[in-house]
């Protein structure tokens, strides 16, 4: 049985889905430290994500002597990065109208 995503914030699952298509081969170290979660979060978040098939994961062999993985969208991760994105979007516009609204009475409080 999947486990459902409700336990991963929308904005982190977006970032991670957008972070994994741009860089395949980032690390989960490097993914933390974009996102400024711990490893700990990030494991949890990709094994989540792997669970309900939004991604998957290849090994590969940079050099012998070196284990790397490669994590890819699924068609379904695709679609749901997809949604996340609009999502994203209007409520980043949300709150930057709210932002401006109360950015203008600042403004006009202190032209008194």
């Amino acid at each position: 049985m999947k486990k459902p995503l409700k336990s991963i914030d929308l904005d982190l699952h977006f970032r991670i889905l957008h972070l994994l298509e741009d860089n395949p081969d980032i690390s989960q170290r490097e993914i933390a430290r974009k996102l400024g979660i711990s490893l700990g979060g990030v494991n949890y978040c990709l094994k989540a994500l792997i669970d309900v098939g939004h991604i998957k994961i290849h090994n590969f062999n940079e050099n012998p002597k070196k284990i790397g993985y490669l994590y890819l969208l699924t068609p379904k991760g695709i679609s749901e990065k997809v949604k996340l994105t609009s999502g994203f979007l209007k409520r980043k516009m949300t709150e930057y109208h709210a932002l401006r609204k109360e950015i203008d009475s600042l403004q006009s409080r202190l032209k008194v």
